[in-house]
């Protein structure tokens, strides 16, 4: 690397120690500071909280709808139904990540909770599951706190496991965790699709285009488009992002609090409802999936899983907040925390609100049935319109994420045309061209409208797979290297609790991924299978592919690097504090 040719010296200027410190590690690994460091510890908070879940396509047959024609004697009724299948659509697409997303992944597997084990499955497995994810995200955030960079996982791996086979796992780590975000990022697409087209419905109940693929797939595009922009104008000004991300947080916050309030307020005041008994909620045990129970409690953990993942995303945001190795690992643990407080509280008023079990659990929609039988659909259609706000919002910060992800890995050269996709755009502040063949991928997959709906399906839903994997890999490498080899620096260590925590979240990962790959019963039939491995395995060839054909010659050549960064990052440093820098010293 040529510290002249390559204008070397950082590249956002330096106003305080801290700024110095934060720009100085990073050099460290090889990197100047390129991104400003906007966010502050409550935006990025709000980032991940609005980030933490997961959007799966699971909307309802066609032979709903006619259950609702049939149903509906008058047009206002029918189109009440029609606003509460929309507003139980933003549930069924888990509204992309925890904040946004806790509480409503929970309400969305309602009926899988019930099934896979019953409020013992949905309250106790949700408790289990947050001391296994709270393990997990300790022990990312000493390792982000020990090398704080936008790449994260596969970095860690890199430097932890220093050989060939370290260097081709970190590559494939990379490879895993880009996917899950990719993915991910398209299932919130996803969902703002069939959103958008479900408020056709509503105005116009006997249209059915919502149903063809080409106009599922042009207003696909739409929104790619649309979230992509955003993400590129909204850095102009330092301020935008972060308050985007407030705002989407507090907004959730509030639907939070208004939902439970209705759904409990509701119950006691109608005559013709009643509460559900404490034995009920706390301790019925409801098997309901031909496996046997011990089979069920684990697929029963699903939800709860499924519910406290992607915490990942403060990690790939690291290089833009300030002293990242205090603040990053306090967001992991607090999204994880505040999501799973959130989701049991939520389970506790749906479970003591639930009139009829079977109705719930027979439901396509569950959530649906029950603010039916609770709220009603004119109440849930006041509450539909907040969510249009959440929807957009989550789908921006999934993109910042994913794409801080992906400019990360292509400023490592662990993707075609690495050097042109690192760039930041010296405008928009932003790494755009990495946005932007980021949202052609994105884009890619809803081609798959046109012709291949099953395979869309599994697509969108590998993506906690991808990122239960990629939270693991690390975790192994820091057991095999032995923890004397981390990185010193870190303020998140884990002293004695470190082993512990770290192989509580290695069984933790495989367990889960296993059961992710479940079909719902025994011996289901050919469409109702799970093929999400059979994508993860698609994955996994292409990215074998890219090692040998250009990664295993380009990715992470970072060492000739480091000694580089450090003269010119000190270098810069010594110019500015001995005299104002002019224009000309800047170029």
């Amino acid at each position: 690397m040529d510290v002249e040719s390559n204008q070397l010296p950082l590249k956002v200027p330096l106003e305080d120690d801290q700024d110095v410190q934060d720009a100085t590690d990073l050099a460290g690994m090889g990197h100047a500071q390129a991104l400003t460091r906007k966010f502050n510890i409550w935006s990025m908070f709000a980032l991940a909280f609005c980030v933490l879940g997961r959007s799966l396509p699971t909307g309802p047959p066609d032979s709903d709808w006619a259950n609702i024609i049939e149903r509906s004697d008058t047009w206002p009724e029918l189109a009440d139904w029609c606003i509460l299948k929309l507003f139980s659509l933003s549930y069924s697409y888990v509204f992309f990540f925890k904040p946004t997303g806790t509480y409503s992944t929970f309400a969305q597997d309602l009926s899988s909770g019930l099934s896979n084990g019953g409020p013992i499955s949905i309250l106790w497995g949700l408790v289990l599951v947050t001391i296994c994810n709270l393990c997990v995200a300790v022990s990312l955030g000493e390792l982000t706190s020990s090398m704080p960079t936008a790449l994260g996982q596969a970095y860690w791996v890199y430097r932890l496991w220093k050989t060939p086979t370290g260097r081709f796992c970190s590559y494939m780590c990379a490879w895993i965790n880009t996917f899950g975000w990719w993915t991910l990022t398209a299932s919130q697409v996803a969902f703002m699709t069939d959103f958008i087209l479900g408020m056709k419905n509503l105005f116009n109940p006997d249209w059915t285009g919502n149903n063809q693929g080409w106009l599922q797939f042009v207003v696909y595009i739409g929104i790619v488009f649309l979230l992509t922009l955003v993400n590129v104008v909204s850095c102009r000004r330092e301020q935008i992002l972060p308050w985007i991300n407030n705002f989407v947080g507090v907004w959730f916050v509030g639907l939070f609090i208004v939902l439970s309030m209705t759904i409990l307020i509701c119950v006691g005041v109608k005559a013709d409802l009643h509460f559900q008994s404490a034995k009920f909620v706390f301790g019925a045990w409801i098997n309901q999936t031909g496996w046997s129970d011990g089979v069920t409690w684990f697929i029963g953990l699903v939800q709860a899983a499924y519910g406290l993942t992607a915490f990942d995303s403060v990690i790939h945001m690291v290089e833009e907040i300030p002293n990242p190795r205090r603040n990053v690992p306090r967001v992991i643990w607090m999204a994880v925390l505040s999501g799973a407080i959130s989701g049991f509280i939520f389970m506790v008023v749906c479970l003591f609100a639930i009139q009829s079990v079977d109705n719930v659990t027979g439901a396509n929609i569950p959530f649906m049935e029950l603010i039916l039988e609770t709220v009603g659909a004119k109440g849930g259609a006041v509450l539909l319109a907040f969510f249009i706000f959440n929807g957009l919002g989550q789908g921006i910060s999934c993109l910042t994420t994913a794409s801080r992800l992906t400019w990360g890995f292509a400023r490592d050269g662990g993707l075609p045309f690495s050097s042109y996709f690192s760039h930041i755009d010296p405008v928009w502040q932003v790494p755009a061209r990495a946005l932007w063949a980021q949202g052609v991928i994105i884009a890619i997959v809803g081609v798959l409208y046109l012709f291949a709906n099953a395979v869309l399906t599994a697509i969108l839903s590998v993506s906690t797979i991808a990122l239960t994997i990629s939270y693991a890999m690390p975790i192994v490498a820091l057991l095999v290297a032995g923890r004397d080899n981390l990185p010193a620096g870190g303020s998140a260590g884990l002293g004695r609790f470190g082993p512990w925590a770290n192989w509580i979240s290695i069984v933790y990962c495989v367990i889960t991924s296993i059961f992710f790959l479940f079909p719902g019963s025994p011996n289901p039939a050919p469409s109702d299978m799970n093929y999400a491995i059979a994508v993860f395995g698609v994955m996994l060839v292409i990215a074998i592919a890219f090692w040998f054909i250009r990664g295993s010659r380009r990715y992470l050549q970072t060492e000739d690097a480091i000694a580089q960064m450090y003269y010119a990052q000190h270098l810069e440093h010594a110019e500015s504090t001995a005299e104002p820098r002019s224009d000309a010293d800047s170029k």
